[in-house]
C-alpha cells in the first residue's frame, strides 16, 4: 500500500508540530515517559508508522526488547513503575474517549497528578494529543510503518 500523499509537503504544518514537540519537551518529562505514552496511544489507534516510530525512538533512549513487548499489556505486568502506569491510564483514558469508555476519571487524574507537577501534566496531556493528531493523519493518508516525515 502507497501514501496517498506526502505530509512534509507543507512546511507551515513542520513548523508547527516542532513548536509543539518543543513545548512537551521542556515540560520536564522523561523523554523516555513520553515515548512510552506516545507508543501506548499509538497501539490504541492501531497507527503502525507511529508504533514503529515510538519502538524506534524508545530503544534510543534505552528502553529495553521487554518492556516494549509488554506496553500493550502493561497492566499484567510487573515492568513498569507507578508513575509509568498512571502515566499509561491517562493516556489510555484519553485517547479512548470515542469507545463510550468514562475517559478521563477523577482516579486516573489524581493518581497521574500524584506524580506529576502541572507543567509535567501539561507536558503529556499535549503529548498524547500530538500521538492522537499524528495517528489520524496517518490513517487518512495511509503512511506506512519505517518511513519518517
Amino acid at each position: 500500500m502507497e501514501a496517498r500523499m506526502n505530509i512534509v509537503a507543507n512546511p507551515d504544518l513542520i513548523t508547527g508540530i516542532q513548536h509543539l514537540q518543543k513545548a512537551i519537551h521542556a515540560g520536564g518529562v522523561d523523554p523516555l515517559m513520553l515515548e512510552l505514552v506516545h507508543l501506548r496511544a499509538s497501539q490504541i489507534n492501531g497507527c503502525s508508522p507511529c508504533v514503529f516510530a515510538g519502538v524506534q525512538s524508545a530503544k534510543k533512549h534505552g528502553e529495553t526488547e521487554e518492556r516494549l513487548h509488554n506496553v500493550v499489556t502493561w497492566r499484567e505486568t510487573p515492568f513498569f513503575t507507578e508513575e509509568e502506569r498512571a502515566a499509561l491510564a491517562l493516556t489510555e483514558a484519553a485517547t479512548r474517549i470515542q469507545d463510550g469508555s468514562p475517559g478521563v476519571t477523577d482516579e486516573i487524574w489524581e493518581a497521574a497528578a500524584t506524580h506529576f507537577d502541572e507543567k509535567q501534566m501539561s507536558a503529556i496531556i499535549l503529548n498524547i494529543a500530538i500521538t492522537n493528531f499524528f495517528n489520524r493523519i496517518n490513517h487518512t493518508i495511509r503512511e506506512q510503518a519505517g518511513k519518517t516525515w
